[in-house]
This record gives C-alpha cells, structure tokens and sequence, in this order.
C-alpha cells in the first residue's frame, strides 16, 4: 500500500462520515422545524361567537354589540373582546358589520341623528347598510358571517385588511 492509497482511504471515509452525519441531522431536524414551526403556519379555525339576543334589535337601528374572540398564535392562547354592529332591517333580515373602517381600520361609531354610520379620523361616512357615503374610505363597510340561532345573534369574527377596494381577509 502506498502513501497517495492511504490518503484516498482518509479523504473517503470523511466525506462518508460527513455524509452520514449531515443525513442523521437532517432527520432529526426536519422533527424539530416542523414541531417549532408548523403551529405558527397554521390558519386559524373560525368559529361561532355569541354576541348577544336577537331580541333587542330595532329595524334599522344599528346595535353594537361584544363579541369574546380567542386568537391561538403558535402555542399562545389570547382571548379579547371586540365589537361589532348589528342592523336588522325592516324585513327582518340582519347584517353583522366588523367595527373597523375600512379606509384605516379606526373605529367608527352610529350618528343617531344623522342616521348614517361615522369615522372621526378621516371623517369617511356610511349609511346603515355600510355603504360609503363620503370620504375616503375605498369600499363599503365589512360584512361578518351572522346567523340567528335559539333567539342568539352567532358571528364569525374575521379582520379585513384596510385601505383597499377589494375585501381581503387576513
């Protein structure tokens, strides 16, 4: 056996050590990423929320009402109250709105008097069907999935992402 051997030998047993190693590495990382990671990819599962009894709601007098929504990011649980509007028409059928304007996602508010839906930050506003009446808000008010179940109002707590005219969930 001579020296140039001896050396091929060493230079081929490295890269299959090598080779073994990077393999049993990988194994056992693709375990680990997909446990550290995968939970944060995840989308959310929507759910019913009860937000209150249909029993309260005057023909196109707008309700506000709380909806407790829970967020599960990765392995962190948050629970938080939001509002939304409730307007049930004259015919009865209801329309659930989420509470962001649509230009900016500030909260807006029901002008009673004006009957007409208000967003003080850049003065956008709506009429009680959410249609943009004025100002710079780019669409209509954002509808909710709602359902009347056992005489409770149910929503689907989604946000819509703001400053666009198309509705885009996030």
């Amino acid at each position: 056996m001579n020296a140039s051997e001896g050396e091929g030998r060493r230079t081929f047993l490295g890269w299959v050590s090598a080779a073994i190693a990077g393999a049993i590495g990988l194994v056992m990382g693709i375990p680990l990423v997909g446990y550290t990671i995968l939970p944060a990819l995840k989308r959310q599962k929507l759910s019913w929320h009860d937000v209150g009894p249909e029993k309260g709601l005057d023909p196109s007098s707008p309700k506000e009402m709380d909806c407790i929504h829970s967020v599960t990011d990765g392995w962190q649980k948050t629970t938080t109250k939001k509002s939304v509007w409730v307007v049930k028409d004259e015919r009865g059928a209801m329309t659930v709105f989420s509470p962001l304007c649509t230009h900016l996602g500030c909260g807006y508010r029901w002008e009673g008097t004006q009957q007409q839906f208000y967003c003080p930050c850049h003065n956008s506003y709506f009429s009680v069907d959410g249609k943009v009446l004025e100002g710079p808000a780019p669409r209509p008010l954002d509808t909710l999935p709602a359902k009347i179940e056992n005489g409770r109002v149910l929503v689907i707590y989604k946000e819509f992402k703001a400053g666009t005219a198309k509705k885009i969930e996030l």
